[in-house]
């Protein structure tokens, strides 16, 4: 999903430059929804775990 780099780069360009959400999202080419998530949060890492395997239908 989205990396570090990406967010330390999401948020130094929303808090340093005073680049708005939907800028960042469009020079960075990632969801506006994903951008708010970053800023709204502390979060450093954001990871996707699946807890229970669907099982296929035939």
């Amino acid at each position: 999903m989205t990396g570090v780099e990406t967010i330390a780069r999401i948020r130094f360009e929303h808090f340093q430059n005073g680049k708005g959400i939907k800028r960042i999202a469009r020079e960075l080419g990632i969801a506006r929804d994903t951008v708010r998530k970053v800023l709204r949060s502390g979060a450093t890492e954001f990871t996707y775990k699946r807890e229970v395997q669907p099982q296929r239908k035939l």
